[in-house]
């Protein structure tokens, strides 16, 4: 399982999260397009970063939202979601070609992520946008109830799929992330390295109703905001080496 982290999420003054600490113990990095967060100056650096340790790069992009850093849900039409996917994943593409990077996939970013995975209206929207686009990507998106519906609906877009499970958040029974507002939808580091060793293991999670949920996962999604974060990227980094060792 291919470890993942949202990164390049700082502009300006602002720095948001450990990127140079996170990148050398990740496999993907999904960086920020500028609509959420990230700039010019801060997407070149995490490119080069991402070259330097051999991470695979993937867009990051969002609804327009930097003042709320994407976490709100906008009323955007199809053709209109979809130019706004185009423009910044071109953004994202553009400068990766500058430094000999090839972009590999899409992962959408806060509320347009919940949206997509909430929503088919809005899926097949950022599916079209992907179809549309003329360099091969696969859509990163969260691995639910629903697999093989989102699998077989991808196939008719000629769009790959990555599955995408999460270290830290508590899960429903449908196989999506508790919203933020409950107070255990964020796991503390024991519940997180549970939940870690039970995808490697047995490939499910427990939900918030204590029930068993199947989850085939291609890829993890970590955090690197603290010092806290890098700690526990590395033991559950540790986590999946000793599991392939024991293979």
């Amino acid at each position: 399982m291919l470890l993942n982290c949202d990164l390049g999420e700082s502009y300006g003054a602002w720095t948001m999260g450990l990127d140079t600490k996170a990148m050398a113990e990740i496999d993907c990095a999904n960086i920020a397009c500028g609509f959420h967060a990230g700039d010019p100056d801060v997407i070149a650096a995490t490119l080069q970063l991402a070259k330097q340790h051999n991470v695979t790069v993937g867009a990051h992009p969002s609804y327009p939202d930097k003042q709320g850093f994407g976490r709100r849900s906008m009323q955007m039409q199809h053709q209109e979601l979809i130019h706004c996917l185009h423009y910044q994943i071109a953004a994202l593409e553009g400068m990766a070609k500058v430094y000999g990077i090839t972009l590999k996939y899409v992962k959408p970013h806060g509320a347009l992520y919940n949206d997509m995975m909430r929503d088919n209206a809005i899926l097949n929207s950022v599916l079209q946008a992907i179809a549309d686009y003329p360099s091969d990507l696969k859509l990163m998106m969260l691995a639910t109830r629903k697999q093989s519906e989102h699998r077989l609906l991808a196939n008719t877009y000629n769009v790959a799929v990555l599955f995408e499970a999460f270290a830290d958040r508590l899960y429903t029974d449908d196989g999506l992330l508790s919203p933020r507002s409950m107070p255990t939808a964020v796991h503390d580091k024991t519940a997180l390295l549970a939940q870690v060793t039970q995808l490697i293991a047995h490939q499910s999670v427990q939900t918030n109703s204590g029930k068993t949920l199947p989850l085939a996962a291609d890829t993890l999604c970590v955090h690197g905001d603290n010092e806290d974060s890098i700690a526990l990227v590395k033991e559950i980094r540790a986590l999946l080496n000793n599991t392939a060792i024991a293979r």
